[in-house]
């Protein structure tokens, strides 16, 4: 190859071990991110020198000493060029951060020596990627192409750093809806299942939709053009949607459907309700609970009653029976029992705990039924994640957008919760697992009230990598975000990103040139951070291969609300394609809505073989009348008393 440049040093601008400067002829392929190799002149300890470097500032300059010398020699006119005696000459000077040398010791200020555009073969070598692309010990996961002149090079992140356990953990911020971070995160999982080395186990995600139908489609192709395309092939990832994917939603208050807007008859065949009971739920209280007004007294109680009355028997000497808990409403039985002895005996406390503590716990608990209703359920019926039973390469996602914040953070802190803790006895049935949360400005941000949330994500970023719990989070203003969540992420991916984030700083160690790209990048370009590289390095990505959120929802619309019955022959058609509306009415017609959505239920639960048996014998059976015993033939019934003078004896 032909040198582009030559590494040039002066008084002002010296060269160091990790930065220097070289000029290049002004039609030069070079620009801010393009990567460079510089040889050496003079061999160090028998070896000619090879830095590389990624070009992260650029200047151009002339011999002008003033603007007004230009000025004059065009007589005051731009047109006036022609005019002028000579043509200034012009050069182009570039600042390049050092990312590799070799050899690496001794360390020594960047040498004099001509500059090249960096091939293939030199930005793996430049980013530290040929310790992991070895045949028979490759950890690459692709995340797209760097491109500089002719140079179209595939850039990997390293699984160990990625998904541990090594390092762990992604973060990707930019401005919402130009910066593709959704778009971004399923491209690296479809690389991720494509690619995750089999010696390293098996891997799944989870990923909780909070907001719009962006996830809901993940199972849908999408179209994509040649030159996405293009780097599909060059990366070895299939162009296709996931081939695994399973939908859990909770149901809407009333129960009749789910709360999702994957709600179409072509779309019901992998979506499953997501609904919990008492057990489920009163672990994580403390989640929807007002911490203003549940207090100590209130959380022994609160204790108390996970610890000794739900899901067991319980008795005491001054209630009326022995209570077995196990839904809200046996919840609620037992408090009035508890309530009602202590009226018998005018006590104002029972075992320590003041009837006063024990009527707020009890308007608390029985609060959250409704306030996460279709979600919690009062009778106790759960229907949850396949935990113990994760498939490899399966995304699994929850659909929370339609739920109140309070559900949602319910359900995202018992969601990791149990991935965390069958992670740890090893029986969640993948090796790894990674958690995708958007918007952590919300869930995680750097100040206001310390949530059981937070809490949750702090554990992941500081300890999952160990269990392979890995966190990949999203964000718009990275700065708002928890110090510890985001710095506990060995990579990170920026997309375009807002002027304004870009003063804080947190971006000081970027160079100008590199915040003003960043603020300019268009769609499908990222700037990645890596453990392996030593500078930011600019990729492109391509469109993922699935059908996006808002074309899923003209293509699949939302099926609208309906009664009860068409609610009923929706949910169960999906199971036996031969059962008819008539059918549903004649079964359901004479049963209280309820009983017919309990019913229901357990049978998406059970999922039989023979649906129309097992739904009908969840119904409550009909109370028979029962005709009256008639009287035995052939005895005479009197018509008057025996001591009436004028009867006929």
């Amino acid at each position: 190859m032909n040198p582009l440049g030559r590494v040039v040093a002066t008084e002002r601008r010296p060269n160091t071990p990790h930065e220097f400067h070289f000029w290049t002829a002004l039609d030069s392929p070079v620009g801010i991110g393009t990567i460079v190799r510089v040889e050496g002149m003079q061999p160090v300890e028998g070896q000619i020198p090879q830095i590389y470097g990624i070009v992260v500032e650029g200047f151009s300059y002339t011999d002008l000493q003033s603007p007004l010398h230009d000025v004059i020699g065009h007589d005051g006119s731009p047109s006036g060029s022609a005019f002028a005696a000579t043509e200034r000459a012009e050069i182009r000077l570039y600042t390049a951060a050092v990312l590799r040398q070799i050899p690496e010791e001794p360390l020594q200020p960047v040498p004099m020596g001509q500059v090249f555009l960096a091939a293939d073969e030199d930005v793996a070598v430049a980013l530290r990627m040929d310790g992991y692309l070895k045949e028979g010990a490759r950890t690459g996961i692709p995340i797209g192409v760097y491109r500089a002149g002719g140079t179209d090079a595939a850039i990997y992140l390293d699984a160990d750093f990625l998904l541990g356990p090594e390092a762990a953990h992604l973060n990707i911020s930019g401005v919402s809806g130009l910066a593709t971070k959704t778009s971004a995160v399923e491209w690296l999982l479809q690389s991720i299942f494509a690619h995750f080395p089999a010696q390293k186990g098996s891997v799944a995600a989870v990923t909780f939709n909070v907001k719009g139908p962006d996830l809901c489609f993940l199972d849908q192709p999408g179209s994509i053009d040649e030159r996405d395309r293009a780097i599909y092939d060059k990366l070895g990832v299939p162009a296709t949607p996931f081939a695994n994917t399973q939908y859990f939603a909770p149901y809407h208050a009333k129960g009749h459907s789910l709360n999702t807007l994957r709600s179409n008859d072509a779309l019901a065949h992998n979506v499953q309700p997501l609904t919990w009971g008492l057990h489920e739920v009163l672990q994580y209280a403390e989640v929807l609970l007002n911490k203003d007004d549940i207090d100590a007294k209130a959380d022994a109680l609160i204790d108390f009653i996970a610890r000794n009355v739900v899901g067991q028997e319980f008795s005491d000497p001054m209630l009326s029976r022995v209570h077995r808990v196990q839904s809200f409403a046996d919840l609620e039985q037992w408090f009035r029992d508890v309530l009602r002895a202590m009226e018998a005996k005018n006590s104002e406390g029972w075992r320590t705990h003041h009837v006063a503590t024990i009527r707020k716990v009890r308007n608390r608990l029985s609060n959250i039924s409704t306030r996460c209703a279709g979600l919690v359920t009062d009778d106790g019926a759960v229907s949850d994640l396949p935990f113990g039973s994760f498939e490899d390469r399966t995304v699994y996602v929850i659909d929370v957008a339609g739920l109140e914040e309070d559900a949602q953070d319910l359900v995202f802190a018992r969601v990791v919760t149990k991935l965390r803790e069958h992670l740890e006895r090893r029986d969640l049935g993948v090796n790894h697992v990674v958690v995708f949360v958007d918007e952590l400005n919300k869930y995680a941000p750097s100040d206001g009230q310390d949530t059981y949330v937070r809490k949750m994500l702090l554990d992941i970023a500081e300890r999952g990598r160990y269990l392979g719990l890995v966190l990949f989070g999203a964000q718009q203003f990275r700065s708002q975000v928890h110090r510890r969540v985001v710095g506990n992420a060995g990579s990170a991916l920026y997309g375009r990103m807002d002027a304004d984030e870009l003063a804080t700083p947190g971006y000081a160690v970027l160079s100008p040139a590199i915040r003003t790209k960043l603020a300019t990048l268009e769609k499908g370009q990222l700037m990645v951070r890596h453990p392996h590289f030593t500078q930011p390095v600019f990729v492109r990505f391509p469109r993922p291969s699935i059908m996006r959120g808002r074309d899923g929802v003209e293509r699949f619309p939302q099926a609208t609300a309906v009664g009860l019955d068409h609610a009923i022959l929706r949910s169960l058609r999906a199971l036996d394609g031969s059962i008819t509306l008539q059918w549903v009415q004649n079964a359901i017609s004479i049963h209280e809505e309820q009983s017919v959505v309990r019913a229901r239920n357990a049978t998406i639960r059970a999922r039989p073989n023979d649906v129309k048996s097992f739904f009908l014998a969840q119904l409550p059976p009909l109370v028979r009348s029962v005709a009256a015993t008639p009287k035995p033939a052939g005895i005479a019934i009197r018509s008057t008393p025996f001591d009436d003078p004028y009867g006929n004896g």
